[in-house]
């Protein structure tokens, strides 16, 4: 029994050093650099993926100039046409009535018609567009207002502008900047008549009447249709004429009396 103890203790020996090489092999594979830099992959490649998605920020921002621009509201003999405006970069990118003559057969021609005009205002990027036939009222209230808002855009943009254009004028000697800078609008006051109050808005330049509409007006019954007969005619005459000596229209005198004297206060006012 004694002679048996050492082969014992050799046996008991190897089997303790081929465990902790058994040991030592199970561990390695998991610090082995290759296993390691597998692990760290994914999230190299998430973090790649993101990067286009912020790419495509700045690309809405760049649109932010754009703005509307709202032109006068005109009476036509069928009733009210204003056009609005959107601008960008200086020109007309799309244009719209916003009021227009509603009711049984204007319906039909405003349907026909608007359509047309606005998509011409956007072409022709100006007032001097074609009316539509067999809507003229409507087209040529359409032109009057959508040039208001043009008049509105170019002041606008002149305003932003006035500093760098005042020099290069003085050098030049053109008059048609300083006329243009010098356009301004004044409103007269109000003339009460037997059937309601009447007041005009005049756009003088350089003296002379540019434009001339009627903010107030007589409204009502059998009024709504002599305001829509009259005022168009009596603003084509005050810009004709230059001045309040302009004709009353048939069948609208009290209305064409009352334009008469707002519209020479107002010329009073702006000094002509």
């Amino acid at each position: 029994m004694r002679k048996s103890h050492p082969i014992r203790r050799v046996v008991l020996a190897t089997a303790a050093t081929v465990s902790g090489v058994v040991l030592l092999l199970a561990l390695k594979p998991a610090s082995d650099p290759a296993a390691a830099s597998a692990a760290g992959a994914a999230p190299q490649a998430t973090a790649g993926q993101q990067s286009p998605q912020g790419g495509t920020q700045p690309v809405g921002a760049s649109g932010s100039s754009a703005g509307t621009v709202t032109g006068d509201a005109t009476q036509t003999q069928y009733g009210t046409v204003q056009v609005r405006l959107t601008v960008a970069g200086g020109r007309i990118t799309r244009a719209e009535a916003v009021q227009a003559p509603k009711g049984g057969l204007s319906d039909q021609k405003t349907a026909l018609a608007v359509p047309k005009l606005n998509q011409e205002a956007v072409a022709a990027q100006s007032a001097q567009i074609d009316a539509v036939s067999g809507a003229t009222y409507t087209s040529n209230g359409y032109k009057k207002s959508l040039q208001s808002a043009l008049d509105r855009m170019k002041t606008a943009g002149s305003s932003g502008s006035a500093g760098s254009s005042g020099s290069g004028s003085a050098g030049s000697g053109t008059s048609g900047s300083s006329g243009t800078a010098q356009a301004r609008t004044v409103t007269g006051k109000v003339a009460q008549t037997q059937y309601g109050p009447v007041q005009v808005r005049i756009t003088v330049s350089g003296g002379k009447i540019t434009k001339a509409d009627a903010v107030q007006a007589p409204k009502g019954g059998l009024s709504d249709q002599k305001t829509a007969m009259a005022v168009p005619k009596l603003n084509q005459e005050a810009v004709t004429a230059g001045n309040a000596n302009i004709d009353a229209v048939s069948g609208a005198t009290y209305t064409s009396t009352g334009y008469k004297q707002s519209l020479q206060s107002a010329l009073d006012q702006a000094g002509g």
